[in-house]
């Protein structure tokens, strides 16, 4: 084991670094993380209007199209906005004129989005669109930094106001990314979202898949317990993907439709990573029952913070990081809660995924609420933290041994 954590440390954990700190990984990260308070935004109004109690709903039913308003302006057009952050945060990484990326990404995505009477047309400005909202960025912000780099910019004497210059500098850059995309779209008439959507649907059906997902979360577990962030290095895939899926699911729940997608935002976060990465929430629960007087005060003050997914106090505090003993279980168990979790998911016997919900959201609750209130969902999320503290509970104990022989000595020379 010990001759295994060296290897993943010297020789994986090293490129894994070089990913998360990728201009690209960062970018595509960053815009995708900005999205998040808007997405929860709509999804909060998702749960006042859908909630399943007859009585409430009888009572805003008057309302109810004025209360989905919220919704269509965040999660019905996430796409569009996804063009911009990502535009925005890509251009931040890559030493460009962050505002400049953001509105060329958005525009040229807009031009993508013309049917063939050159009318906009609003079917990929949901989930949908995401990738090409993505792909567009990438591509806009990129002819910013080759037009910047070979010096073909309009510049202007010293004395002008930065304002003026840096709008003029993006006039030639943006103009021929935006003719370009123009081109594509209504000269060759190139259904570029239709293109992307096919393009990108391998990667699609691999994280909705029972090998993908358990691939992505065994990633997340290995980097964690070598002390890199997984789903910082992770997340540049997956959150688009994820993303996507939660807003799909959403539409089809509104529209009365089976829900697509299984592996959703909320699946990791309200099934797996129970208490934060590792499902260590038990663990916390165990510790503050431990013997040992470091671990049972690390168990105390841990809980609190546990209860809303940090767990950072307990993975570097035990630690868990580096640690031979509990790096298996810390692995494993969230890829074991996933294969449970995915199998019912995959039978209709709990809900999917519908409302995406803050990541703080404690366990049970947060399972309850992003199912729509789905009772079999949460029951299944609190037997899930009892399955984590009975796997847990082995190697906690050699841990707590180990802890306990070596406080005894201590006290003995003290005496």
């Amino acid at each position: 084991m010990q001759n295994f954590m060296e290897a993943v440390k010297d020789k994986l954990a090293p490129t894994f670094e070089k990913l998360a700190e990728n201009p690209y990984i960062v970018g595509i990260k960053d815009g995708m993380m900005s999205t998040v308070p808007f997405t929860i935004f709509g999804s909060v109004f998702i749960i006042l209007t859908q909630f399943p109690n007859d009585s409430w709903k009888a009572l805003i039913a008057p309302y109810s199209a004025m209360l989905n308003v919220p919704y269509n302006m965040t999660m019905g057009i996430i796409a569009t906005y996804v063009a911009f952050t990502i535009g925005y945060s890509l251009a931040k990484a890559l030493d460009q004129n962050p505002m400049m990326g953001g509105v060329l990404s958005y525009i040229g995505f807009m031009i993508l989005q013309v049917n063939d009477e050159y009318v906009l047309a609003t079917d990929y400005f949901g989930s949908k669109g995401i990738f090409t909202a993505l792909l567009t960025a990438i591509f806009c912000v990129k002819m910013l930094q080759i037009f910047k780099k070979n010096n073909w910019v309009i510049r202007f004497p010293e004395g002008v106001p930065d304002i003026v210059s840096t709008s003029f500098s993006a006039l030639i850059p943006g103009s021929a990314a935006l003719t370009v995309l123009f081109i594509l779209r209504c000269v060759l008439g190139l259904e570029i979202p239709l293109l992307v959507t096919k393009l990108f649907s391998p990667l699609v059906f691999a994280l909705n898949s029972y090998p993908g997902i358990i691939v992505y979360v065994f990633f997340c577990q290995l980097l964690w317990s070598v002390g890199i962030h997984g789903q910082s290095v992770l997340n540049a895939v997956g959150t688009p993907i994820f993303t996507s899926f939660i807003t799909a699911n959403t539409e089809a729940f509104l529209a009365g439709q089976p829900i697509p997608y299984i592996t959703a935002t909320g699946f990791t976060q309200c099934f797996t990573n129970l208490g934060g990465s590792g499902a260590t929430l038990a663990l916390v629960f165990l510790m503050c029952r431990s013997k040992e007087k470091s671990l049972n005060t690390l168990g105390k003050l841990c809980l609190p913070a546990g209860c809303f997914g940090v767990n950072e106090p307990v993975t570097f505090g035990i630690p868990i990081v580096m640690n031979p003993i509990m790096m298996l279980p810390f692995i494993f168990i969230p890829v074991i809660l996933t294969t449970g979790t995915y199998i019912l998911m995959a039978l209709n016997i709990i809900g999917r995924p519908v409302v995406q919900v803050p990541w703080i959201m404690p366990p049970v609750l947060g399972a309850y609420l992003t199912t729509n209130g789905n009772l079999p969902a949460a029951i299944w999320c609190a037997l899930e933290i009892v399955i984590s503290g009975v796997l847990y509970y082995p190697f906690f104990k050699i841990l707590e041994k180990e802890r306990m022989q070596q406080t005894e000595p201590e006290k003995v020379s003290e005496s």
